[in-house]
């Protein structure tokens, strides 16, 4: 078998896994069989790929083999009733143009229902929608995978309990049920940015995953803002992650960045889709932390970052979406704007809130202020103390580095 023949497959598995599964799961109306007859029709595609050549259509081939191998097992069974487990049928009926799209709409919406739990929900798009293994689902989310099987097993069986539909909600309860879809979508982001545990800094996958199923919604429901306002998001954040580390592995902090090397097509892009955004409806969070991100792309160098209107976005943020770690966020602003004292100042009291007690994050920027006041023996504490809290080797590393300049002075 050629190395051609097996990157086309894995090309293939990349680009159209969402595509094919939620297609042949519209026809068995049972994730376990659409899952196995997907798996199949790829595996399929390695052994004829290496005679026939690879198809002109590779989506298309595979949607075709899998959609047949699920016929052929329905066929065995009988009559479809018997397949299990099954999902509600939709109420209507796509034509051939528009089903791929439909189907994959209706994936993410079956996944992303509230009758499942959030790690539920989670497990099973990046499982079922993006098509990663059942082992790499379990190491995003530092369980083993065992207990990651068992979870998404649950999960599909509280889809055939539940009855859930498979079909896209209806216009009057769409509004409410994308916030969930965008929620799990950013959390995939946000674990694949900066990966939680390992040796690498970004889990490019993940970070992958989020942004095909970003753009998909956006190419099917171009008219959501807040869609467009996620999907710019990610892309400005996403824009600056070939200058994350330095040539030996080092992770660069946002003023040690090379900004002349960031992706100014996915900048160009992320600001399109964020002004668009703010021209269809008032801001929501998505789009002010978008907004934040664009002030940090287009500013020429770290010296003209605009610090007083992110500390304004931050205050606005915080009124659409109160949370302990955009109060962080916006005291670390405060500081890079008034000093490292009034920054310090504004992160004391976010030590006594628990939901902040775990979170290496509030540490390092204490020990950075503190490295800057020169309070050499409280700063060396903070960084151990966000030592501690990391589970990151890149991060740790840099942790270190810093711990061991500060000790220089004790």
């Amino acid at each position: 078998m050629s190395d051609e023949v097996v990157a086309a497959v894995a090309d293939a598995h990349r680009r159209e896994w969402a595509r094919v599964f939620a297609t042949t799961a519209h026809l068995t109306r049972d994730l376990d069989l659409a899952e196995e007859c997907v798996q199949e029709a790829y595996a399929q595609a390695l052994r004829s790929w290496a005679s026939s050549g690879v198809p002109d259509r590779p989506g298309a081939w595979l949607t075709t083999a899998a959609r047949n191998q699920a016929r052929d097992v329905l066929r065995r069974q009988a009559v479809l009733q018997r397949a299990l487990p099954r999902l509600v049928a939709d109420e209507s009926v796509p034509g051939p143009e528009d089903a791929l799209d439909d189907d994959r709409l209706r994936l993410v919406f079956t996944c992303c229902h509230p009758a499942l739990s959030r790690d539920a929900q989670i497990a099973v798009t990046l499982r079922l929608v993006c098509g990663l293994s059942t082992a790499e689902v379990a190491r995003a989310f530092l369980v083993p995978e065992s207990t990651m099987a068992a979870r998404v097993t649950r999960a599909k069986k509280k889809i055939t309990v539940a009855r859930i539909p498979y079909r896209v909600p209806s216009p009057d309860q769409l509004a409410e049920r994308v916030g969930a879809v965008l929620e799990v979508v950013h959390l995939i982001f946000t674990t694949g940015h900066t990966a939680p545990v390992g040796a690498r800094l970004v889990r490019r996958d993940l970070v992958d995953c989020a942004l095909g199923l970003a753009r998909m919604l956006h190419l099917l429901m171009p008219n959501d803002a807040e869609i467009s306002a996620l999907l710019a998001l990610m892309l400005l954040i996403d824009a600056r992650t070939g200058t994350r580390l330095s040539a030996t592995g080092r992770l660069l902090l946002l003023s040690e960045q090379d900004r002349t090397r960031w992706d100014s097509r996915l900048i160009d892009e992320g600001i399109g889709l964020l002004t668009d955004a703010l021209r269809r409806r008032p801001p929501t969070r998505y789009a002010v932390e978008a907004a934040i991100a664009a002030v940090h792309a287009e500013a020429p160098t770290w010296r003209h970052t605009d610090w007083t209107e992110i500390v304004g976005l931050y205050d606005v943020l915080l009124q659409l979406w109160p949370s302990p770690v955009v109060e962080l966020n916006r005291a670390v602003a405060v500081g890079l704007r008034d000093g490292p004292q009034a920054g310090l100042d504004a992160l004391t009291p976010l030590s006594a809130d628990p939901a902040l007690a775990g979170y290496g994050y509030l540490s390092a920027a204490r020990a950075d202020f503190l490295r800057q006041l020169h309070q050499w023996t409280q700063a060396a504490e903070a960084y151990e103390e966000a030592l501690i809290l990391s589970d990151n080797d890149v991060e740790r590393d840099f942790l270190t580095g810093r711990l061991g300049e500060v000790r220089l002075h004790l």
